[in-house]
């Protein structure tokens, strides 16, 4: 049996994916997280929590949020982390801006997880076309609920109806495609 191993800089992420992921990997695969406390902590601890695994037949996945970083450099020095530990083949993905964006992707998904109405509707807004533009997404979706939206219990809310095809988060539709392409490889 395979294990496909997640690397995530906050908990709200773990929140997300246990809600989505039973909905596109194979019954074949089981899950592990390990949830550091925020980016600086897992870039630190990177490299020797993947070097001192030794589960066989693991699957690596690194998530972290871009906040005002470079999307390029983000995502280079978390490959330059995975390779100093030994491993080439990690699925390294970076949240454009926030893990929020995945979230304003797919505003039907927010209304049904935190019950609300009236907010997929704005769906078709120009910035809501392309969430990963968005500096802050986290405050745009707070106000965007009234409030209503808090880090842990809205994602975990929200990850289970968020779309498979229909996110207009483009970074979302990234780390999808590489999760999937990491299970079936």
């Amino acid at each position: 049996m395979k294990t496909m191993v997640f690397f995530l800089e906050e908990p709200s992420a773990k929140e997300m994916l246990e809600g989505l992921l039973p909905r596109i990997l194979p019954s074949g695969i089981s899950i592990r997280y390990l949830v550091f406390r925020g980016k600086r902590d897992l870039e630190k601890n990177l490299v020797k929590r993947l070097r001192g695994w030794l589960m066989p037949n693991s699957l690596f996945v690194v998530l972290r949020d871009q906040d005002a970083g470079d999307c390029v450099a983000v995502k280079q020095n978390l490959v330059d982390l995975c390779r100093q530990a030994g491993k080439s083949d990690v699925c390294v993905r970076v949240a454009c801006r926030e893990l929020e964006s995945f979230y304003l992707g797919d505003l039907q998904a927010v209304e049904k997880g935190l019950e609300l109405r009236g907010i997929s509707s704005q769906q078709n807004k120009s910035k809501f076309r392309n969430p990963d533009t968005l500096p802050h997404p986290s405050k745009e979706l707070s106000g965007l609920t009234n409030g209503v939206y808090q880090k842990m219990a809205g994602s975990r809310a929200i990850g289970p109806h968020l779309g498979l095809s229909e996110n207009t988060s483009a970074s979302f539709a990234v780390l999808l495609a590489g999760i999937r392409r990491l299970a079936a490889g």
